[in-house]
């Protein structure tokens, strides 16, 4: 898709130095230490604002008064970046005037910018996304009251596709988690990690993030930190517990166990905590070794979970605190999913479907 880029990539339009705009810095300092968001997030919203103020001073788009031009790639900037060794003239201004830039925005320039994405074929959540940025930005200016008044606020958001999260059948899910070997260390590390995902309905970060006083095995609870560094207290299966208690006493019979982080539950080859990235990759071995589909991601187990917790007759306030969702609308997504596997098993099964 033409102009995207992911948010867990550095923009392709310049640098600026995160030290030379204070105001930014102190927004991504107050998301990762008084809200609490994940490094990842705060990324994202780096890399968002970098687009924006890049095509403030017209680096990209041709600025906010020809939001028609195509990108010209040389500013931009997100957390850790800096400087090109030979800036643009107007590179070196935006150092002196972004501050002042930012806070002069018009709801008319953010309307401009939203024109120009749109023109770049930028997806509507992905644009979505990148307003919800710029919202979060200019309240945090009026909390601090560096402004008056949000000028976002007469902006709405984009209406977005509905689309209906992807999950495996049960008997999918079945076959995905008996795949790894359980006889070796590795094997039964990753068999009790696919339970737990399962089990739980966890995020990857979530799951990394365990430590092995974190499992309650005599009530059968998994403490969970979510996002926000929120506490959860999530039930487990015994078949996860099981999985995990196997891989356990496997760890500690081994001979290299006194190297291992002796806090971390799931632990690489090495013996330090597991990455998600590792997490991903082992999906992928087991995807291709069941025959499933490769594209299925440690997500989609937890779209699985509450799929089929909700199939099974699970309310839907449960379900959003099993999976440590914030807002209640967030979970009813899932609902829509039942729906139209209910109407797919009456137009498959009735005479007149």
């Amino acid at each position: 898709m033409a102009g995207l880029v992911s948010c867990g990539e550095s923009p392709k339009h310049g640098d600026v130095n995160m030290s030379q705009n204070a105001l930014v810095t102190e927004f991504l300092n107050y998301l990762n230490y008084e809200r609490h968001f994940s490094p990842h997030t705060a990324k994202c919203y780096g890399a968002d604002l970098a687009q924006f103020c890049a095509y403030l001073v017209g680096e990209i788009g041709g600025g906010a008064s020809q939001p028609s031009a195509a990108p010209t790639p040389s500013l931009g900037f997100s957390t850790g970046q800096t400087f090109n060794e030979q800036p643009t003239a107007t590179a070196v201004a935006s150092k002196v005037d972004l501050r002042q830039r930012l806070l002069a925005v018009t709801s008319d320039e953010v309307k401009s910018f939203l024109a120009f994405l749109n023109q770049q074929n930028y997806s509507k959540s992905t644009t979505a996304r990148k307003l919800a940025t710029l919202r979060s930005f200019y309240k945090f200016c009026v909390r601090r009251k560096y402004l008056e008044s949000n000028p976002l606020t007469s902006i709405r958001m984009p209406k977005q596709e509905k689309r209906l999260p992807k999950f495996l059948e049960v008997e999918d899910v079945n076959r995905l988690l008996n795949t790894p070997d359980d006889n070796t260390l590795l094997g039964a590390r990753d068999r009790a990690m696919l339970e737990v995902m399962y089990s739980t309905g966890i995020r990857v970060s979530e799951l990394v993030d365990l430590n092995c006083d974190d499992v309650d095995f005599e009530n059968q609870v998994v403490c969970v930190r979510g996002k926000g560094k929120k506490q959860r207290n999530t039930p487990i299966g015994p078949t996860a517990l099981g999985a995990i208690q196997r891989y356990v006493e496997m760890r500690k019979a081994d001979p290299r166990n006194a190297t291992f982080d002796a806090v971390a539950l799931f632990v690489n080859k090495h013996g330090q905590r597991l990455s998600t990235r590792s997490v991903r990759r082992k999906l992928d071995k087991y995807l291709q070794m069941a025959g499933l589909d490769p594209s299925i991601s440690p997500h989609t187990l937890r779209h699985s979970f509450a799929t089929h917790m909700l199939d099974k007759g699970a309310d839907l306030r449960s379900v959003q605190e099993l999976l440590g969702h914030q807002s209640l609308s967030t979970t009813q997504i899932y609902t829509h999913v039942t729906t139209e596997r209910m109407k797919k098993a009456y137009d498959d099964a009735h005479p007149r479907g």
